[in-house]
């Protein structure tokens, strides 16, 4: 209730002031809502001479909750759904390194194995010992695989729409890049980044017309360090397959059952590879489940570690 009453608060004063800012200073204003909102702070750690920029809020005597986004995401994908947990849990969603505020010197690595030991590499650097673990999309490929090099370090898993797996049917995007047609997670125009939303999500989150421009403009600025990256994920691909039998943590699978980047039948592949699985399809959902309806999605994610906690004690 209490953030209900500040998130009002606070939409007020920024509705009156937005039409007076430029859209950078809008997009600016709406993050540092969001995170007002949420109860997360901006904060900045030095991990092998890479910054690392990420939220974080919460008790810090509650067990860590670590959400990784997406390719070509950034921290602020979890704002909406992360203000769901800020009460009872130590909060933290990361800027990978290549992207959002985080370091991304154009000549190294940024493929999943890579990633995975840069964010061992950050939590031994917050002295996290133990965490639940969440990743979406490239994230979620990223999270799975720490989860099988570091069992004894993950306490639940949580994959939202994960890469990764050889799905029996493939995705709209899967197909497309098959056949050798131009990759919509590459925005080079206006006209592509409003492909994408449409690709991402059934039904695209409300945004005004100038935060909508000033979003793609910056896409279309990284166009050419994202291809870059997509190469690298391509060029130096992990399977999931050999890897999740070793995750020995209870672990939620989320899709939605419209998601037309990465097809839900990865579900299947999955579920008979982990030890503890779980499964929620979201009727009517995308590929970003936390972005689309963060709500519904953070119900499902607080039911699943209550499920554990439950089984725990």
């Amino acid at each position: 209730m209490k953030k209900l009453l500040l998130a009002i608060f606070l939409l007020i004063g920024v509705s009156a002031t937005a039409l007076y800012l430029s859209p950078g200073a809008q997009f600016t204003g709406l993050q540092w809502l969001g995170r007002q909102v949420a109860g997360l702070s901006n904060e900045q750690t030095e991990v092998a001479d890479l910054s690392i920029h990420y939220y974080r809020g919460g008790p810090t005597n509650g067990e860590t909750l670590l959400m990784i986004h997406g390719f070509a995401a950034d921290k602020d994908n979890w704002l909406r759904f992360a203000r769901h947990f800020t009460e009872r849990y130590d909060v933290i969603a990361i800027d990978l390194p290549g992207f959002g505020d985080s370091s991304r010197p154009e000549g190294s690595s940024y493929d999943v194995g890579t990633q995975v030991e840069r964010i061992a590499a950050f939590t031994q650097a917050l002295k996290i010992d133990k965490l639940h673990l969440l990743g979406n999309s490239m994230g979620g490929h990223i999270a799975a695989l720490y989860a099988a090099r570091y069992p004894r370090q993950v306490l639940s898993l949580g994959l939202l729409a994960n890469a990764g797996i050889s799905a029996p049917q493939k995705s709209e995007l899967l197909s497309r890049l098959e056949q050798n047609r131009s990759n919509p997670l590459l925005v080079n125009s206006t006209e592509d980044f409003e492909r994408l939303l449409d690709l991402v999500f059934v039904e695209v989150p409300p945004l005004p017309a100038a935060l909508k421009t000033y979003l793609a403009e910056r896409a279309i600025a990284r166009h050419a360090h994202h291809r870059r990256i997509f190469r690298q994920l391509v060029e130096r691909y992990i399977p999931l397959e050999p890897e999740l039998p070793k995750v020995q943590a209870p672990t939620l699978l989320l899709w939605g059952d419209r998601d037309r980047v990465l097809d839900a039948s990865s579900i299947a592949v999955m579920r008979p590879l982990l030890s503890q699985p779980s499964v929620v399809l979201m009727k009517d959902c995308g590929h970003a489940p936390m972005i689309e309806r963060p709500q519904e999605t953070a119900l499902h994610y607080q039911a699943f570690l209550d499920k554990i906690a439950t089984s725990g004690s």
